[in-house]
């Protein structure tokens, strides 16, 4: 039953209410604590994403469990920092009002997390959540039960449960969570779940942060180091099974380079599996049965060769790491995004047609080249768009410090990762203080207003040109800061002498 949800709204909001996380101190307690229960159970994630996904130790250690530690830690490091007000560069126009610009916290957030990186993808936005002194309710996925039971029994145990709980469940308690007014949601999944996240925030004009996905091409230019390149790219297809987001997920390639490509391909397959991928431990496994039967689907109705791999079992869920060339317009493989250990290579002529055949398509999280031509990374970078770019590599600008991660159209909108995610659930709220002595130098602003008036609002709106103006044709005396504040005030001051005061 979902009857509970609407209560830990509230009780969240009492929380946030209660003004604890105001304090800086307080919130770098919390990252700590969000830390050592990542670092103190990694042990127990590995186990629990071995039952869910079969994925292998090693996989979870680098795709999921490091990156959230790291990203705890960061803001545990930096939160100081990026909580401080900041002043804007000085204006001589506006320096007397003090303008400032404060961090506020929007208040209760609901993070939904999705199956395929189900620690990184919730506890990372979490920790920069709680950098921003927002308290939240957490959403695993229902497809990763293992996984999701352990953290919500590990999250009350570390965090303060009147700020950040869990929610278990379904459809329906998904359901129920949308129909609550949230501060902001942030959504990691697919376009669908994304366009059904937009669609329920609208309702209150909620904010939300989209991190979706989509089809990431793979340009092979005939310039690249082949070997390394196919290495590289044969392990981000392979990582988790296919199942990520930034995963590449077609390859285009000259036509007169694709045998080429698929023999150098077929080298690194059989260095990464000498035994075959179903006896590998280094392999996993496709979620459940409902998305084992869609990629299936797919690959079977495919018009392409199967080059390498193709092999499925319904009973593990296992589909093998498959590459299938000559890929054509309108194919199966090309009509989703895959999420799936499956490469289909698409011919073209020349680079040229690859970027056409990109810039046709929807905008993709992220585009991978793989060429040594210092000419073709530029071209393939300005002409172009994606969320991000990988040159010569897969995956890893997902995970480079000080680089937002995020989509762009539909790939979704919004960033997260370190101080891009501290910016994402914090608003930047201006503040002015104006004192008394203000109106001395701007009373002319009051009605009734008059040609004087006019005439002071012109020089002030040029007056940052004029003062360059004369720095270079007449003399130095206007590059003294006081210069314009004493030219201001003897104004003043000689108006003053004209009237008396009343």
């Amino acid at each position: 039953m979902s009857d509970h949800i609407p209560l830990i709204r509230d009780e969240l909001r009492r929380g946030f209410g209660s003004g604890k996380l105001k304090s800086v101190a307080f919130r770098k307690e919390q990252l700590l604590a969000l830390a050592y229960l990542l670092q103190e159970n990694q042990a127990r994630f590995q186990e629990a994403m071995q039952r869910d996904l079969g994925r292998p130790p090693l996989e979870t250690s680098l795709l999921d469990l490091n990156g959230s530690i790291r990203e705890a830690f960061l803001c545990y490091k930096r939160v100081e920092q990026w909580a401080k007000e900041e002043s804007p560069k000085f204006n001589l126009a506006t320096w007397a009002i003090s303008p400032r610009l404060r961090k506020e916290a929007k208040g209760v957030v609901l993070i939904i997390g999705p199956f395929n990186f189900p620690i990184w993808c919730l506890f990372s936005p979490l920790a920069a959540a709680i950098a921003a002194g927002n308290s939240a309710v957490l959403k695993p996925s229902s497809h990763t039960p293992a996984t999701s039971a352990l953290i919500a029994e590990l999250v009350p145990k570390y965090l303060d449960p009147s700020l950040y709980r869990v929610v278990l469940g379904d459809n329906a308690e998904v359901s129920a969570l949308l129909d609550l007014q949230w501060d902001h949601i942030f959504l990691t999944g697919g376009p669908k779940a994304g366009r059904i996240i937009a669609t329920a925030a609208a309702k209150y004009l909620t904010p939300i942060t989209l991190e979706l996905g989509g089809k990431s091409p793979v340009i092979i230019d005939p310039s690249c180091d082949l070997e390394t390149s196919c290495r590289r790219l044969l392990w981000a297809k392979t990582s988790n099974a296919g199942q990520i987001c930034t995963g590449p997920d077609y390859v285009l390639v000259p036509k007169h380079f694709q045998d080429e490509f698929i023999e150098a391909m077929s080298v690194q397959y059989a260095n990464f599996y000498p035994n075959g991928p179903a006896a590998s431990d280094s392999f996993s496994r496709i979620v459940g049965p409902r998305h084992f039967a869609r990629i299936k689907a797919l690959l079977d109705a495919t018009k392409g060769e199967v080059a390498l791999g193709g092999e499925t079992d319904s009973a593990t869920n296992y589909i093998a790491p498959t590459v299938v060339r000559d890929v054509r317009e309108g194919d199966s493989l090309l009509s989703e995004e895959l999420f799936a250990p499956i490469l289909p290579v698409v011919p073209v002529e020349d680079l040229d047609e690859a970027i056409a055949y990109i810039r046709a398509r929807d905008h993709p999280l992220a585009l991978y080249l793989f060429a040594q031509d210092e000419t073709v990374k530029r071209r393939v970078i300005n002409s172009t768009l994606s969320g991000s770019v990988g040159i010569n590599d897969c995956l890893l600008q997902v995970s480079a410090e000080g680089l937002p991660f995020g989509g762009v159209g539909p790939s979704g909108y919004g960033a997260h990762k370190g101080k891009f995610g501290f910016d994402t659930f914090t608003h930047l709220r201006p503040v002015i203080d104006s004192p008394w002595y203000v109106d001395l130098f701007m009373s002319l602003r009051f009605p009734p207003y008059s040609v004087r008036s006019s005439s002071y609002s012109s020089h002030v709106g040029s007056a940052n040109f004029n003062c360059r103006r004369k720095v270079y044709k007449r003399s130095m005396l206007p590059c003294c800061p006081l210069y314009p504040i004493g030219k201001e005030l003897g104004r003043t001051w000689r108006r003053r002498l004209r009237r008396p005061f009343r």
